[in-house]
């Protein structure tokens, strides 16, 4: 289970061993001998070399920044990169180590630990109603009486104030993340890759705000990425590419010195509080909503989202 332990074990490091491995004796040889993978990265100018970045990329398929990432290796010129991965996938042990010694950084969801803490309880997967219901209840979307037509466990999890624990400890698990994405930023002069949507879709959909808010907090430059194609190069689960050609397009840069400029917060807040995201909440939605029209404006046709991504205000 990704929890703080688990967080507080985690060791970035700016030039990561298994990365180096992985895309020497993986994808090397696979993009170029077992199959032809033809990665083009239009706009690669607009990458800075000079400073560390948050890459605001769609999420087309569970391989979608690997060839990023090669391709970025192979120039010799870009930092090394980090991602927020779903901890979902840390569920396989095996997996999960893996991901951890290839330099990534894991982000759990409130969903995640209600299933996890739920199953670590009553030894049993939570039945699909009572995951929404619960989840709906947290984030207010739904009254206490809601609960009451549940089953037996929701009864204890009331009595052993589950939800008020779960709500702080996932506070508490996200400041590790903000430690693990500051550190990765300022200290071990790393990129971080972060797909805005939070899961995999062939069109775009709407953003989360988690990437507004560290850009916000560490006035970092985002750079939105459009992935094309990928999706039909890793058709499968397993990790191996067959031919073809991916390509990304690099947007303009986007910063609070300039086009974020009004969106900037001057004063310290805690990155990922429910009090900040209370306080800033509009200035998060609309930056994040900016990044999502950003990344529009560069994907093929297939994956642009049908809905209006402008920001307020």
């Amino acid at each position: 289970m990704v929890n703080i332990e688990h967080l507080d074990r985690i060791r970035l490091v700016s030039s990561p061993l298994v990365q180096r491995i992985l895309a020497t004796i993986l994808l090397k040889p696979n993009y170029n001998l077992f199959a032809r993978v033809e990665i083009e990265v239009e706009n690669m100018e607009k990458i800075p070399t000079d400073e560390t970045v948050i890459f605001a990329m769609n999420h087309t398929d569970r391989y979608n920044y690997w060839p990023f990432q090669y391709k970025l290796w192979t120039m010799k010129c870009f930092p090394y990169t980090t991602v927020w991965v779903k901890a979902k996938y840390y569920r396989n042990a095996i997996l999960g180590k893996a991901l951890d010694w290839c330099n990534l950084i894991p982000v759990p969801s409130m969903g995640y630990l209600i299933e996890e803490f739920y199953k670590k309880r009553f030894r049993k997967r939570i039945d699909s109603i009572e995951y929404r219901t619960i989840k709906d209840f947290i984030d207010g979307k739904l009254g206490a009486e809601s609960l009451t037509k549940l089953g037996s466990e929701v009864s204890i999890l009331l009595r052993e104030n589950f939800f008020d624990f779960i709500k702080n400890y996932y506070e508490s698990v996200m400041a590790r993340v903000a430690q693990l994405s500051r550190s990765a930023l300022l200290e071990k002069g790393l990129d971080l890759i972060i797909f805005p949507e939070g899961t995999r879709s062939l069109k775009l959909a709407e953003g989360k705000t988690g990437i507004a808010q560290l850009a916000l907090h560490t006035e970092k430059k985002i750079v939105p990425v459009g992935c094309s194609n990928c999706e039909e190069v890793y058709c499968w689960t397993l990790p191996f590419a067959r031919s073809g050609k991916i390509t990304y397009r690099v947007g303009d840069p986007l910063s609070v010195h300039d086009e974020l400029r009004k969106y900037r917060i001057k004063e310290e807040f805690s990155l990922f509080s429910r009090e900040s995201q209370k306080k800033y909440k509009e200035k998060f939605e609309n930056v994040t909503r900016i990044i999502m029209e950003r990344i529009n404006r560069i994907v093929d046709e297939k994956y642009k989202s049908g809905e209006e991504l402008r920001a307020e205000g």
